[in-house]
């Protein structure tokens, strides 16, 4: 496994302007039956509640408020699609997990909802699992992976807030974050370092999403 993905200048370019045009929001859904028709290929972005997700969407669309975002974990509580009418690919924000304080019949709603939408999504090319840079994989995390292995779907875990460490910190937690995923079948051998503040990271995310579209 590997921290590092090289893109070329053109590829990097591309992903810019994948993303330069104005992203909207498509729908969303709390039932699988009420899915969208199949139609372009998609990535899922998942993770913790108050992991960023929203917040890094945002910050690759260039557009403060299309996913909303909260101080109050467990906001997404629903499979919310975004897009953009030429991409080639579609966003879909999944349900926060691990928010105690959220009644049980309501998460298991969600995971229910979450895993029929991985087991069942022809058009789902890969998720990215976000990780909080300052603390790493918790065990609701791992639980996640367990169901994203058990589904086969294709993950790649992408550490957030990273401008909020030192780097070497970062450094270290990208090796911590490889080793805790050498053996899960389904993890991508690649660990992307995002900071949505920043906008560190988000080439490499935009062009990682490009070279999906491109390989169908």
């Amino acid at each position: 496994m590997t921290d590092e993905t090289e893109f070329s200048p053109e590829q990097i370019e591309q992903g810019r302007l994948m993303f330069a045009r104005p992203w909207d929001f498509i729908t969303s859904v709390a039932e699988v039956k009420k899915l969208p028709p199949l139609g372009k290929l998609e990535v899922a972005f998942c993770g913790r509640s108050n992991v960023g997700k929203s917040s890094l969407i945002n910050a690759l669309t260039g557009r403060k408020g299309l996913a909303r975002t909260s101080n109050t974990p467990g906001r997404t509580q629903m499979l919310n699609f975004f897009g953009e009418v030429d991409a080639p690919i579609d966003i879909v924000d999944m349900p926060g997990y691990g928010y105690a304080e959220a009644p049980k019949n309501m998460v298991d709603a969600w995971t229910s909802l979450v895993f029929d939408y991985l087991r069942g999504r022809a058009t789902l090319r890969r998720v990215f699992a976000l990780v909080d840079s300052r603390h790493g994989i918790k065990k609701n995390d791992l639980e996640a992976y367990a169901i994203l292995d058990k589904a086969a779907v294709p993950y790649q875990v992408v550490l957030t807030k990273a401008d909020k460490i030192k780097p070497g910190q970062l450094a270290r937690m990208k090796e911590a974050t490889l080793d805790a995923l050498k053996k899960r079948p389904a993890a991508h051998p690649v660990v992307l370092a995002t900071s949505s503040e920043k906008g560190v990271g988000m080439d490499e995310v935009r062009a990682t999403m490009l070279q999906l579209a491109e390989q169908g």
